[in-house]
């Protein structure tokens, strides 16, 4: 059985914090302690991939939007286009630079080719003691970076496989915290998305910008990291996916990715509140919610989060590092899931959706 994650945000995280993802988190941790990370402990390095079975990764470019930045420490914001084209390319440069210096712990995934070489390296238990790769499938999360459509091209040379238009509200759709529709713009950038097969990430995008999206766009579709609304009423965020957007995204074959925030998990859960009372046994309803409004197990998958804005103070109780993940199988089998189901459910789907819409070579 193998993991994927679709939504961690490594690049924000090494350049905002020095954090060296080659390392353990719990020398990560000890090396934080005496100047402690505003965002809080990191769940995160590749000897917990390791233990973890964590084969794949959606490796996010994320940058701050001046008029929510909260902090000096946040160095990865911008005020302009051009401002968050800078940084979101020193992020895809950083990975190309990670995946060269350590190629035997991480590897960029830009086709069906270089997913089906890693895979048949974690097929191969003989290489169990020394460890397997990382695959990097890089994901920009909002896309003020791309200055004018004509650079899709450029993005997808460059290994960008993946593009959510909003983390907060963008001069492409409505977002966060700042609702909208699909802007003139956001129609523009989807088209030129369109003739390079980009998956368009849904996450962070208003319900109705999702939903024009999901008629617009013809591409692959997932939301790589969004948890139901239904489950965390009364809110008044428009943070998490709604049934009517969810619905769409299963009619076109998309995956969510479930969050692990434990704001996300539980309803009232508030940042200060004990990690106790929230555990990996209250993520299985929200993977139920998708699955029951499936039919099957094939539309959900995870989609951590981790290191993204929210350490491990915020995570249920009972994860110490992303590791902790593979008892959700145990979890998922309590609640009546087959083998098949959970193994899909970990890791089948993101890799079926990889395989879908990747190049071939």
């Amino acid at each position: 059985m193998l993991l994927v994650d679709a939504h961690q945000d490594l690049a924000y995280n090494i350049l905002s914090f020095g954090r060296d993802y080659t390392r353990s988190a719990a020398e990560t941790r000890r090396r934080e302690q005496a100047s402690p990370c505003p965002d809080g402990d990191t769940a995160l390095g590749w000897p917990d991939y390791q233990r973890g079975r964590v084969a794949v990764v959606f490796s996010t470019l994320f940058a701050m939007p001046q008029r929510r930045k909260t902090g000096d420490w946040e160095t990865q914001v911008y005020a302009t286009p051009e401002e968050a084209h800078r940084i979101y390319s020193a992020q895809l440069d950083l990975y190309h630079r990670l995946t060269d210096s350590h190629p035997e712990k991480f590897r960029l995934i830009g086709s069906r080719a270089d997913l089906d070489l890693l895979l048949s390296h974690w097929a191969d238990s003989s290489l169990d003691m020394s460890g397997h790769p990382v695959g990097l499938v890089p994901l920009m999360e909002g896309a003020e970076g791309i200055r004018q459509p004509g650079e899709v091209a450029q993005w997808w040379e460059r290994g960008l496989r993946i593009i959510g238009l909003a983390w907060a509200g963008t001069r492409f759709c409505g977002g966060t915290g700042e609702p909208g529709p699909l802007t003139r713009e956001g129609h523009a950038l989807l088209k030129a998305m369109s003739d390079f097969n980009f998956t368009l990430d849904l996450s962070h995008m208003d319900e109705l910008s999702m939903l024009q999206a999901l008629d617009a766009y013809p591409g692959p579709v997932i939301a790589s990291h969004a948890n139901p609304a239904a489950l965390l009423r009364p809110t008044e965020s428009n943070r998490h996916i709604t049934d009517r957007a969810l619905a769409g995204l299963i009619e076109r074959d998309g995956v969510v990715g479930i969050v692990f925030f434990n704001a996300f998990i539980k309803a009232g859960w508030r940042k200060g509140d004990p990690r106790q009372e929230v555990s990996l046994a209250d993520v299985v309803p929200h993977i139920d919610y998708i699955c029951q409004m499936a039919g099957d197990a094939r539309h959900v998958g995870l989609g951590s989060d981790f290191d993204g804005g929210f350490g491990l103070q915020f995570l249920p109780h009972d994860v110490d590092t992303i590791a902790d993940l593979l008892t959700l199988a145990d979890l998922l089998a309590e609640r009546g899931y087959g083998s098949a189901d959970f193994e899909a459910i970990l890791g089948g789907n993101w890799l079926s959706c990889l395989h879908r819409s990747l190049p071939v070579s």
